[in-house]
């Protein structure tokens, strides 16, 4: 497999991030909700909800961040946290920035995942113009110590698997993000809390 350096020297060693830009043959379908990435899902709320949502994201997406600060707060205050639905978010880099910053919140403990996640949102405008600087305070800042951080950043099979859940996504039909579906039905509406309020509770039988 070729490989390169990562652009903005994410990377402290050479990783086959290159398959990042790799386009998949696809049916152009849909992702139903049983499509399971090479990663195990990261997900909010009891595993026998009634309704499962499912959100496609890229860690530098503006329009991710957009979501995760002004709608997600109360999607899970509403949902998630009354076990009414179950949240699963699939990592959808759109560049490598992206692929370190999900590499940093899987490094994390299982149940960190979603601290690091917001606050990599949070912060996406500060990270994203020195990204492994950036990473490396974010870390340091949620406890991950430099040494981890290191091995983390040097983890070529994770970015492989981070990259290839990608791959996996777009051949399905995932095209854009975020992208979401509920109950594997692909949602169109407005991505925000008032759009998908009403399709949960349209399943919800409200």
């Amino acid at each position: 497999m070729r490989r390169r350096l990562l652009a903005l020297a994410l990377f402290m060693s050479v990783c086959p991030a290159a398959i990042l830009a790799q386009e998949i043959e696809g049916d152009g379908k849909p992702s139903p909700a049983w499509d399971r990435p090479p990663l195990p899902d990261m997900a909010l709320g009891p595993a026998d909800a009634r309704v499962t949502v499912i959100e496609y994201g890229s860690a530098s997406c503006p329009n991710c961040a957009e979501f995760h600060i002004s709608h997600f707060g109360a999607l899970k205050a509403a949902y998630i946290n009354k076990g009414k639905i179950r949240f699963v978010f699939r990592e959808y880099p759109h560049n490598d920035a992206a692929v370190g910053a999900f590499m940093l919140a899987r490094c994390a403990p299982p149940e960190r995942y979603f601290d690091y996640l917001d606050r990599l949102f949070a912060t996406q405008n500060s990270w994203t113009n020195a990204p492994r600087e950036g990473l490396a305070a974010i870390a340091s800042e949620l406890g991950m110590a430099q040494p981890d951080f290191e091995r983390c950043m040097a983890d070529e099979k994770l970015a492989k698997a981070i990259v290839e859940g990608r791959n996996l996504a777009r051949s399905h039909g995932v095209e854009s993000v975020p992208t979401f579906y509920i109950d594997g039905e692909l949602h169109t509406g407005d991505k925000t809390y008032e759009a998908l309020s009403a399709e949960i509770d349209r399943r919800l039988g409200k």
